[in-house]
């Protein structure tokens, strides 16, 4: 095949300049998509445990605890509908809307049928709906 003097090639200094362009476009896509990616996977869920109150009589198997948790965070989060009381499942009491805690403010989570005994240690772990796990340690009351 004979080639045409009038038929102009791209240059190698050309062709690699582009070469190089395309390669460092495609890789900040990759890296903000990467970036996006694990800041998605990172989140966090800021809280802090203002007080925890047990509600009924020692014994009783129809006993609750409740949990004052403050968001600390700049959004807001819910809190899944299953609670765990030292191990055993749990449910906790209320709908989506009075279970979720806007950004700065705090709500009172109701974990219903805890059956506590006074002076007892419980391990209440909660776990909101994005997977962030709020545990609370401590004693029931003496009396």
């Amino acid at each position: 095949m004979k080639l045409s003097k009038s038929r102009k090639a791209l240059s190698p200094v050309v062709a690699s300049i582009i070469l190089i362009a395309v390669t460092v476009a495609v890789s900040i896509a990759v890296a903000a998509w990467m970036g996006a990616l694990t800041f998605t996977f990172m989140k966090t869920e800021p809280y802090n445990i203002v007080s925890v109150s047990f509600n009924g009589v020692t014994g009783s198997s129809t006993n609750n605890v409740t949990l004052r948790i403050q968001n600390t965070g700049t959004a807001s989060f819910t809190i899944d509908v299953t609670a765990k009381v030292n191990g055993v499942q749990k449910t906790v009491y209320g709908n989506v809307t009075a279970r979720t805690i806007p950004a700065g403010e705090y709500r009172d989570i109701t974990i219903q049928n805890v059956g506590w005994q006074n002076g007892r240690t419980y391990n209440i772990e909660l776990v909101t709906t994005q997977g962030t796990k709020i545990t609370w340690v401590g004693n029931a009351p003496q009396t």
